[in-house]
């Protein structure tokens, strides 16, 4: 039976494939991005999308619908200025202009609970649209 973990404070619940996926992205580096939706009927967060270790953070850009809102994590690989290979994960929450009022309010009432659940995020990028998410902001904050 698959498991879920309640957000007391919405009473939404993230399912175990969520964790799950995040842990295989987190530790195996199976997946380069995942995208979480909320189904509003369901009243559960579940995974929208995967991105392969071969995809980049373009393909996740690509993957976030124009006019609904999603989570994302991203693990970005990086080499710092010492030649250190260094990887963080971004969380990013997504809630573009032309998404609807009450998917707005659901997904940032929703968000603490979600992040509660993906243990070991670097930082986190709120944006309503794409230049509010640009990789130069990402490569920034790695640093």
């Amino acid at each position: 039976m698959a498991m879920a973990f309640k957000m007391a404070t919405t009473g939404m619940w993230v399912t175990d494939e969520c964790k799950n996926s995040y842990m295989d992205m987190k530790w195996k580096k199976n997946h380069r991005y995942i995208v979480y939706k909320i189904d509003e009927k369901s009243r559960l967060v579940t995974v929208d999308k995967v991105g392969g270790p071969g995809e980049n953070y373009e393909d996740l850009a690509a993957a976030l619908p124009k006019d609904d809102c999603r989570y994302a994590v991203f693990d970005f690989d990086f080499v710092t200025v010492d030649n250190c290979r260094k990887s963080k994960i971004f969380f990013i929450a997504w809630s573009p202009t032309e998404s609807r009022i009450r998917a707005k309010i659901l997904y940032a009432t929703s968000k603490a609970g979600l992040r509660r659940v993906l243990d070991g995020i670097s930082y986190e990028l709120q944006a309503t649209d794409p230049t509010e998410m640009g990789i130069d902001l990402i490569k920034d904050r790695a640093k």
